[in-house]
């Protein structure tokens, strides 16, 4: 499969894995444990298959946060409740998600049982956990039984190797975690500026700091916007990250990867109509991603 059709593919499903940050039915499962906050429910979260690590981990491993943020939750949170309550008390919010905004018909439906089966041949056709942290993490947890929770347990595993290639290939393109996030920005596609430094928790003056040091390498101009060099560097970045992310979408084939995303987009619709993700979050790019 052509790396770049299989980049969309995985594009276009990334908010069915992404609902888990954001609907506050996975957040009151998590406060019900004590676990309270954006950051303690995120880091908490996204970070429990790892273990109850440092915050040095979730930073290196994140990649794109704070440090201050990361170590505002790690290790406090591991405090309040083990990753094994963490992990099962995210899984209970995402089966009361789906059946708020799905509905019982859809889950019990053939349709959802195709679409794990199709995402799941592409997970277990990862070829293996080298160099691929939080990847490697989720993968040793059980598979659920559920079909909507296998479906989002398959693209979990498939965006968190995809997304460990793609710190590797910022690394390639030497753009730290903060130059990824505000050249990213600068793309249009992904999150809008201003969300997207509050969410990952740098203050204007980094960021003003960081686009002074890119404008020096002249990958941003003076407005803020990429240059073409800026252009050519983000490219390498996501073709490579491509590259690296290809093999498991290799196992369905084109007409497999089509009929995934036929069955799952009505139900990534639905979770944006639902309003289960903030307004104004993402750029002025990506509606094409509908």
């Amino acid at each position: 499969m052509d790396p770049s059709s299989a980049g969309r593919a995985a594009r276009a499903l990334e908010l069915l894995h992404a609902v888990v940050y954001f609907a506050p039915d996975i957040a009151s499962e998590l406060a019900a444990l004590g676990v309270d906050g954006p950051a303690a429910q995120y880091f908490g979260g996204r970070a429990a298959p790892l273990g109850a690590v440092g915050p040095g981990v979730v930073t290196a491993t994140f990649y794109s946060f704070s440090p201050r943020l990361v170590a505002s939750a790690v290790p406090a949170v591991w405090e309040t409740a083990e990753p094994a309550a963490i992990i099962a008390a995210r899984l209970r919010g995402l089966d009361a998600l789906h059946r708020r905004v799905l509905g019982q018909d859809v889950l019990d439906s053939a349709e959802m049982s195709e679409a794990a089966d199709l995402a799941a041949t592409a997970a277990r056709a990862i070829p293996g956990p080298d160099g691929r942290p939080l990847y490697a993490a989720h993968a040793d947890l059980p598979w659920p039984e559920a079909a909507h929770l296998r479906l989002w347990h398959a693209l979990t595993l498939l965006r968190e190797y995809r997304g460990d290639g793609h710190v590797a290939a910022l690394q390639t393109a030497g753009l730290s975690g903060l130059d990824a996030l505000v050249t990213h920005t600068a793309t249009g596609i992904g999150f809008a500026t201003d969300p997207a430094r509050k969410l990952r928790g740098w203050s204007r003056d980094e960021w003003a700091d960081a686009e002074k040091e890119l404008r020096g390498r002249g990958l941003l101009d003076k407005r803020g916007e990429l240059t073409g060099e800026g252009f050519e560097v983000r490219e390498l970045v996501e073709d490579l990250t491509d590259d690296l992310a290809v093999a498991p979408w290799n196992a369905l084939g084109d007409d497999g990867v089509e009929r995934l995303l036929d069955l799952a987009r009505p139900w990534r619709d639905a979770f944006v109509d639902a309003e289960v993700f903030p307004a104004g979050l993402f750029g002025p790019r990506y509606g094409d991603a509908r």
